[in-house]
């Protein structure tokens, strides 16, 4: 079963730009291990992979703005 990789809420924080996947999509990654980077108006921070699996990307390119509790891709 898919788990999906979901902007989490950062304060009153809105939306992110997603800056950069750290990891291809395909790519086999552990729980905790840092997946994609994204920027808030104050901040940057490393989103995590929520499960061991494949990286599926399916919904966030680099440089898109996206609102908060967006599925940003799926770990598999």
């Amino acid at each position: 079963m898919a788990t999906p990789i979901v902007t989490p809420q950062l304060g009153v924080v809105e939306e992110i730009v997603v800056l950069e996947w750290l990891v291809a999509n395909g790519a086999v990654v552990e729980l905790g291990q840092p997946v994609v980077l994204v920027e808030t108006e104050k901040t940057q921070t490393e989103l995590e992979a929520p499960a061991d699996g494949v990286v599926r990307i399916v919904v966030a390119a680099a440089e898109e703005t996206l609102p908060i509790e967006t599925v940003l891709g799926y770990v598999d």
